[in-house]
């Protein structure tokens, strides 16, 4: 058997079913393995491969994917999306070719073989692990090298595999000894541990859980009954989002940098801050860090102890443990009785409604804050949503989106990159074939993906795209109005950016399109074409001149420097009267 055919079986046996792919000269034993054992599906730009496996693989449970690339553009093309999925701590695996092990240069040339790059080091500071096959690896030297991704704090791993390696006659029985494969575990909380945990709740006046993307939401869906029994306030960050339902009588909130008002204002209050899963990044504290919870103490569950000991924000008690096992044993717990402070939660959220009346839309438009809540209402319990990962439509639909149990959200918003929406729907419409899948992009991020419609056309998939046509950057476009003047610079079609007749580009692929707006949500041609399965797109025109608010906002210092407000402090200001109602316990 070829070499290749080897690595194939070894992935089938780890469980993979899915391989995302762009085909090139220095992986094609590998194709030729690949194609023959998994579902393989081709992609046009590499990029996409790295985004719809991470996609794929964190919407999924019982399939698993890999992106495979050639050499050297192959490589640095999928950078991006190794880079993503290594800020979220999520499984990537990248198999890529690589010239012939006598045509490597080893250092001593910038280059010998054609299209010879020295991938491994170019993502070793991204990847859990990024090795270069020179030689024949076994079994289970494989089978670990490609577990460590899935172990502990999670992460891309990639392995480089020269052309003749590839192709090498082997037998692996005359050196193989397969043994079992070890997945070492995170540790789990100590019995005193938990119990120090379960009795700072018990003593807490204000107490809030905030569950983060390290809790499995299967987990979370378990006990989401003990959730509601427990008494206590339920915050997700927005990688955990899909963990609790809009609607559940504990849930309050996403609080963020760009996080929902209220629940930004009622974080802010507590005075003891259970963190489960959740690394408390700099989007999640705000970048005024120092004055996250200001009037309580905070409590860290997370696998990486690095992230315990950062300081920003500083922490009273940490702990390296499973945040899964900590949740299940606290929902097996009394954790005393917080009626008053849970009332107060709720009549805060009634005072501060999530769509607020100070946004100016044009007369014309329809406000990006009422389509994302409209559409809310539109999507089934089965639907899987993808709210792209940066810009305006982003954070309006994180800020707004009132999600259902049982559904699946997926973003990346560590890299913050653009362009991620498309490729992250295409993996999520492949591991979820039966469902539909809801796409939400800026046409600024969509524009810097459009080729892969040709994916979505070509497989069918139940994928329906919105795209925010604002003619730009609308985040860029706000940021040059607030900080320097309105001097816009390359940010929209005015200024020299080139973004396309939307209705043109899917008619390019017959696929079927529509221009929405107001009242978008009764129309029969928008339910039909939005019910109906396969693939469709959705033109929602915003007015360019859309303010985005509510918002953290920063000030430019004489310096040169910014400095941010903390997170319950939220522009534009509250009056004083809603101030006293709903901040009695921080100042205002």
């Amino acid at each position: 058997m070829r070499y290749s055919d080897h690595l194939a079986d070894w992935l089938r046996e780890l469980g993979y079913t899915h391989c995302f792919f762009v085909a090139g000269g220095n992986i094609m034993h590998l194709l030729a393995s690949v194609s023959e054992r998994f579902t393989c599906v081709p992609v046009v730009h590499e990029v996409t491969a790295g985004i719809a496996v991470e996609y794929f693989n964190e919407s999924s449970s019982g399939q698993k994917a890999f992106a495979l690339v050639t050499a050297g553009p192959g490589l640095t093309n999928i950078v991006t999306a190794i880079g993503g999925a290594w800020l979220e701590s999520r499984e990537l695996l990248v198999l890529g070719g690589q010239v012939k092990t006598a045509d490597l240069s080893n250092g001593t040339l910038r280059q010998r073989g054609i299209q010879e790059i020295n991938g491994v080091d170019i993502v070793r500071p991204i990847t859990s692990r990024s090795v270069l096959m020179e030689r024949v690896f076994t079994r289970d030297e494989f089978m670990a090298t490609v577990n460590v991704g899935a172990t502990a704090r999670k992460g891309p791993v990639f392995i480089e595999i020269p052309l003749d390696i590839q192709g090498r006659d082997v037998d692996m029985s005359a050196v193989e000894i397969s043994r079992p494969l070890i997945k070492p575990g995170i540790a789990q909380i100590s019995s005193a541990q938990i119990e120090e945990l379960i009795s700072r709740l018990q003593q807490a006046t204000r107490p809030v859980l905030l569950l983060g993307g390290g809790v499995d939401r299967t987990v979370a869906r378990q006990v989401s009954d003990a959730l509601a029994r427990c008494g206590i306030p339920l915050m997700t960050t927005w990688n955990g989002a899909d963990r609790v339902a809009s609607d559940h009588p504990m849930y309050f909130g996403r609080p963020n940098t760009w996080g929902q008002r209220y629940s930004n204002i009622l974080l802010q209050q507590a005075d003891l801050l259970v963190a489960l899963g959740t690394r408390l990044g700099m989007q999640q504290t705000g970048f005024n860090w120092q004055e996250f919870v200001p009037v309580g103490k905070v409590i860290q569950i997370d696998c990486d102890s690095a992230e315990l000991g950062k300081e920003h924000p500083v922490i009273d008690l940490g702990f390296a443990v499973d945040a899964n096992d900590v949740l299940k044993k606290l929902m097996d717990a009394d954790l005393g009785e917080h009626g008053e402070w849970v009332e107060f939660c709720r009549e805060v959220k009634r005072q501060l409604p999530l769509i607020e009346p100070v946004n100016q839309t044009g007369e014309r438009y329809l406000s990006p804050y009422v389509f994302a809540q409209q559409l809310s209402a539109l999507c089934l319990s089965t639907d899987r949503i993808v709210p792209c990962s940066s810009g305006s439509a982003f954070t309006v639909m994180m800020q707004t989106f009132d999600q259902k149990a049982g559904q699946i959200m997926v973003t990346d918003k560590g890299l913050a990159s653009m362009g991620y929406g498309l490729g992250g729907a295409i993996g999520v419409s492949f591991a979820h074939r039966k469902e539909r899948t809801i796409l939400v992009e800026g046409d600024g991020g969509f524009s810097q993906n459009l080729q892969e419609l040709g994916t979505v056309a070509v497989n069918r998939l139940n994928l329906k795209i919105f795209i925010f046509d604002d003619s730009g950057y609308a985040s860029i476009r706000m940021t040059q109005r607030n900080y320097f003047g309105g001097k816009y610079v390359g940010c929209d079609r005015t200024t020299g950016l080139g973004l396309p007749d939307w209705e043109k580009l899917f008619n390019a692929w017959d696929l079927p399109v529509m221009r929405i707006g107001c009242g978008y949500e009764t129309n029969e041609q928008f339910l039909e074409l939005f019910n109906a399965e396969g693939p469709a797109g959705f033109i929602v025109g915003i007015d360019p001149e859309q303010t985005y608010f509510p918002k953290i906002t920063s000030r430019v210092t004489e310096s040169g420097g910014m400095v941010s407000n903390p997170l319950h402090k939220m522009s534009p200001d509250l009056s004083e009267d809603q101030c006293a109602k709903v901040m009695k316990f921080v100042k205002p």
